[in-house]
């Protein structure tokens, strides 16, 4: 049964070291990969072979080699098609909620539909960025959550800049039954999303990541909803500009919080 070795080397810090790990190596037998992440000085390898035997290895090099821990590897890759399989789901789902938003609040004129249906569309694009590197190392890893947050706080700064246009230039009252109907539609996919995605109890930043941005969706569907209600009560734009504001301000704070991971 394959495992796989965490190894921190504190002097591995180029690609010298790395030939040198590797010529160490080279003639243990089973070992099935090596992985040198060199900003965090870890060393990682996939082996059949006892670990003391690679750490025999390792040790007269003088690079500082500590064996952190060793893992069953079949786990991990079990672990990594669980993710795989969760994030495509969400991915459709957000995918899908984005088409149907985007439609509905063109005919609505809800800026409020608008701002979630770029926000599904944004998360739908930051999914399928995690599935091409989940199998990647944790440094590939965090600098997808980093891409994701870069790409949500632009969508919230155009939202800003959107909804300013819409309250000075445009009196227009939205349709406040299709904002309330098509965000409890929203609402229960991102919750179906955000239950797909608890069921990983992952710590990688892009997991991470995605909890964040399907927890601030449905948040965002609630203010829409209570945007729809008080368009009907008042008979007036700006519950759906305010709610718009809020939903982009929400996304604001998710991509402060997605740039802060680590």
């Amino acid at each position: 049964m394959s495992s796989s070795s965490r190894i921190r080397i504190d002097a591995m810090d180029c690609p010298s070291e790395e030939a040198m790990i590797r010529m160490a190596l080279q003639d243990v037998e089973q070992i099935h990969s090596i992985e040198a992440d060199f900003p965090h000085r870890i060393l990682t390898v996939i082996h059949d072979a006892n670990p003391d035997a690679i750490m025999e290895r390792l040790y007269p090099l003088g690079l500082g080699a500590v064996h952190e821990e060793t893992i069953d590897y079949q786990g991990i890759l079990h672990q990594k098609k669980d993710q795989s399989k969760a994030l495509k789901s969400v991915l459709a789902i957000n995918a899908g909620l984005f088409l149907l938003e985007s439609i509905a609040g063109y005919l609505a004129g809800s800026i409020g539909l608008f701002a979630d249906s770029l926000d599904m569309l944004a998360d739908a694009i930051v999914y399928g960025l995690s599935l091409l590197v989940i199998s990647g190392s944790r440094v590939m890893k965090s600098r997808i959550a980093k891409m994701s947050g870069i790409m949500q706080l632009s969508l919230g700064i155009f939202g800003l800049i959107e909804c300013l246009k819409r309250t000075v230039f445009s009196s227009e009252v939205p349709e406040y039954s299709t904002m309330i109907l098509i965000s409890c539609i929203a609402m229960a996919g991102n919750y179906g999303s955000m239950r797909i995605l608890q069921q990983q109890q992952s710590d990688e930043p892009h997991m991470q990541a995605s909890m964040i941005f399907t927890s601030t969706d449905i948040l965002v569907n609630a203010g829409v909803i209570l945007a729809g209600i008080f368009t009907l009560i008042l008979g007036s734009k700006f519950p759906d500009l305010i709610i718009g504001i809020i939903v982009f301000a929400f996304v604001l704070r998710g991509a402060f919080r997605i740039l802060r991971l680590r």
